[in-house]
């Protein structure tokens, strides 16, 4: 295959090397390919775009050519040729001795796959699930380390991170926390479906972090993260930062919070919504 080159971001032709389930929740695909050597990240909340191959294909098919008419001959495929694409962020990446990428690790949320699921799966999420060794996928990502797709970005006068996101942001989350250095005061929030999901997160910084579960307490993300953020007395700090991620109502919810409430300059306010209830991520992005 012909991998096209766009600065600052390439299509890379990878495969999976291996899988570990972190939970019943959540399972890490390592991918590893020659293109990985063009692969360049600084960034702990690195966004990327995955397609996967359809049912019965080998590998996805996208248009070859990364120009200004590549999203419309995609989406001018048919239905069940084009591959599925969808977004993640990068959860970790391995350098060899030379300082080029040899893998990355790509944490999924698995939705619908267990047993008699009250929804079923998504085509990422059954994938995710039976990906084994060899499968072979795209990455639409960076070629430069410092890029657009990085949102995690605390102005350098800094004195208190704050963070909260849900299961679709704890590996952009996990890798933020891991690479705060010492002496960084951190609140951490992160909420998960399954008290399996919660993992063990090292890091430098003085930072409380904070599980929460949503199968325990029977309520959906929003309210339960607005009562928790709410109650929270917060460490005193002069210049602020919060990055908050997840499903886009929760939170525009958190932000008024943080704004509105806590008078945190908004500017010094990071929010992405990386999906949003109710809508596939087709639906998503016909309605922006």
């Amino acid at each position: 295959m012909t991998t096209a080159v766009a600065a600052p971001f390439r299509f890379f032709s990878l495969q999976v090397v291996r899988t570990r389930r972190l939970g019943p929740s959540l399972v890490r695909v390592t991918f590893a390919g020659a293109d990985l050597v063009a692969f360049h990240s600084d960034g702990r909340d690195q966004s990327l775009s995955l397609f996967l191959p359809q049912p019965g294909q080998a590998e996805p098919v996208v248009p070859v050519e990364l120009d200004d008419g590549w999203w419309q001959a995609w989406r001018e495929l048919p239905d069940d040729v084009r591959a599925v694409m969808r977004s993640y962020t990068l959860r970790d990446l391995r350098r060899d001795a030379y300082g080029r990428t040899t893998e990355i690790d790509i944490d999924f949320v698995l939705h619908g796959v267990e047993p008699g699921a009250a929804a079923p799966a998504g085509p990422a999420s059954r994938w995710a699930s039976r990906a084994a060794a060899g499968d072979r996928v795209l990455l639409l990502g960076p070629a430069i380390a410092d890029n657009r797709a990085i949102r995690f970005r605390p102005p350098e006068d800094t004195d208190l991170v704050v963070v909260w996101g849900d299961e679709t942001a704890v590996p952009a989350v996990s890798a933020i926390v891991e690479s705060l250095p010492a002496g960084t005061r951190a609140r951490v929030w992160l909420e998960v479906h399954d008290a399996g999901d919660i993992q063990d997160l090292v890091t430098e910084a003085d930072a409380e972090i904070t599980w929460l579960v949503r199968e325990e307490n029977h309520v959906e993300s929003s309210p339960m993260a607005l009562r928790a953020i709410r109650c929270a007395q917060l460490p005193p700090a002069g210049h602020p930062y919060v990055w908050i991620a997840g499903e886009s109502g929760c939170v525009k919810e958190l932000r008024r919070h943080f704004v509105g409430e806590r008078g945190i300059d908004r500017r010094r306010v990071t929010f992405v919504g990386y999906w949003r209830r109710g809508l596939s991520e087709e639906q998503l992005r016909e309605s922006e």
